[in-house]
């Protein structure tokens, strides 16, 4: 299994966060690279249990869906689930925290890659864990910019 842990601090409330984060997903095209586009596979306001399908497109040229499921929903401070159906195996989690300078991010996957992407290996490991570096810091600018949907 591999690891990643990134962390960025928002200058915004958990709950903004949290909007754009957890209960706007179908729009993280937005602000996440290498994803064309989500489908929220169940009706409802998001919740545990809800799933979303995401159609990525990676370095390479290589296209891949993969579904998550959410277990635990606590608003604001906690989502995690398990990676269901695709090229990933595992678990991923983002909890907030809010301080005084803004809202403390935390985004981290114990995952192992199958299917064809697992010949890519330590390389595409390696290019995975730079996008989410990335996508956390443009995650930042486009909350702080004033982006995305506001508190619920």
């Amino acid at each position: 299994m591999s690891k990643i842990r990134e962390s960025v601090i928002i200058k915004a409330p958990a709950e903004r966060v949290w909007a754009v984060v957890q209960e706007d997903v179908v729009h993280a095209p937005r602000w996440t690279t290498n994803l064309e586009k989500v489908e929220k596979l169940d009706a409802g306001a998001p919740r545990a249990g809800t799933r979303y399908r995401y159609h990525l497109d990676l370095p390479g040229g290589i296209k891949e869906t993969l579904e998550v499921q959410q277990n635990v929903f606590t608003k604001p401070k906690h989502c995690s689930g398990r990676f269901i159906k695709g090229p990933l195996k595992g678990d991923w989690s983002y909890t907030y925290a809010e301080r005084k300078d803004g809202t403390h991010v935390v985004y981290e996957m114990d995952f192992e890659l199958t299917g064809l992407l697992r010949f890519a290996g330590g390389l595409l490991s390696r290019q995975y864990a730079e996008g989410i570096r990335d996508n956390m810091k443009r995650l930042k600018a486009y909350i702080e910019s004033g982006k995305g949907p506001k508190e619920k």
